[in-house]
């Protein structure tokens, strides 16, 4: 029943801002109606979210990891994709906000999420272990392609602003697509065993022979429905970005507020769900399930959102500028070292989880100290 009210309240919105956006959104100087637009807006936005988590964990169950968590990273970077793209579009002067919302999701994903779950985890359980393998290869794919997207930008000699060439931004897009197209041959082919619970592994090779061909017969038309629940809980948020990428740039110049403020609520926003599925995960001592989640985000997020944000660029005629400030590359370079050594043992703790939560607070002072 909640899963057919948030559909209507979704679709209606839709509806609502085709017929009536135009004029809704034409005058904005009103700070309470502008407020009132964003946050309904932001509801349904966040309501669909959920309802796509929701959807996502349905077909885990179903097809079990590394699919179900794929899907669901995937979904949500569509998601962050087609809200930075609705921004860039409608502001046509955002330069900076592909790097800011990637950079916003390593730190809230990495730092924020990680070290939160971290810290849960390890006062609740004490000690928690996953497949080291699994989050080898994750971070193996997430240090390179961090290191094209938002540092090398900056030491390129053709540009001086951070910006790539037209040659740059399609090589840079091809490298990017290639590595994290054969990280998903990796994370769905030959070693799927990396990104499963060890634990679970083993107790679902003891009950394989007799349960999965009765689960996968049952479970065939209900995969179906929910990859349609899943598609029709995306699509609403993909069609209301334009209109909530309107009332950010005018919010944001109204307010004097930081450009990478809008980075930080897309990539707020986006992440929420996903980061609450997280930590829930943690807390039922599934760190293999958070692992895959959060990790997978961050890969998912720079390998499709750089190729996006640069076809825009190119397509648009706008600047795109990728690099990052020094500090920035200083706040990131710690971030790839410390999850290095965060995931360089089969177990984690209560002090890896604090130094990533740190290391995310000194993020959030970065971004609004004026």
């Amino acid at each position: 029943m909640g899963g057919i009210l948030r559909l209507a309240v979704a679709w209606a919105s839709v509806a609502a801002f085709w017929w009536f956006g135009k004029d809704w959104l034409g005058d904005l100087a009103s700070p309470l109606w502008a407020s009132l637009l964003f946050a309904w807006l932001l509801a349904v936005i966040l309501w669909a979210a959920f309802g796509v988590v929701h959807e996502a964990e349905e077909l885990a169950e179903m097809l079990g990891e590394p699919f179900g968590t794929l899907i669901l990273t995937l979904a949500i970077v569509i998601i962050e994709v087609a809200l930075v793209s609705a921004v860039m579009l409608s502001a046509k002067a955002a330069p900076t906000l592909g790097r800011d919302t990637m950079f916003a999701v390593l730190m809230i994903v990495l730092n924020g999420v990680v070290g939160l779950g971290l810290l849960v985890g390890g006062l609740r359980h004490h000690q928690q272990s996953y497949n080291l393998q699994g989050a080898s290869a994750f971070l193996a794919v997430i240090i390179p392609l961090t290191t094209i997207a938002l540092i090398i930008p900056n030491f390129t000699t053709s540009t001086p602003d951070g910006s790539l060439t037209q040659f740059q931004a399609v090589a840079f897009s091809i490298f990017t697509v290639a590595l994290y197209g054969v990280f998903l041959l990796i994370q769905t082919g030959r070693h799927s065993d990396f990104f499963k619970d060890p634990r679970a592994r083993a107790e679902a090779e003891r009950t394989e022979a007799v349960e999965a061909p009765a689960k996968h017969r049952a479970s065939a038309g209900m995969v179906v429905r929910h990859i349609g629940l899943l598609v029709a809980n995306i699509l609403p948020i993909v069609l209301l970005s334009k209109s909530l990428a309107t009332i950010l740039d005018h919010g944001i110049a109204a307010l004097g507020a930081p450009s990478a403020l809008g980075g930080v609520l897309i990539a707020a926003i986006v992440f929420t769900p996903e980061g609450i599925s997280a930590l829930k995960a943690i807390a039922r001592n599934e760190l293999q399930r958070a692992i895959n989640l959060c990790l997978g985000a961050a890969t998912s997020t720079i390998g499709l959102t750089v190729p996006a944000v640069l076809a825009i660029g190119l397509i648009s005629g706008q600047t795109v500028i990728l690099g990052l400030s020094p500090t920035g590359m200083a706040l990131l370079a710690v971030t790839l070292i410390l999850s290095g050594l965060t995931f360089s043992g089969p177990r984690t703790t209560v002090l890896e989880g604090a130094v990533h939560l740190i290391l995310f607070f000194v993020y959030l002072v970065l971004i609004f100290s004026p």
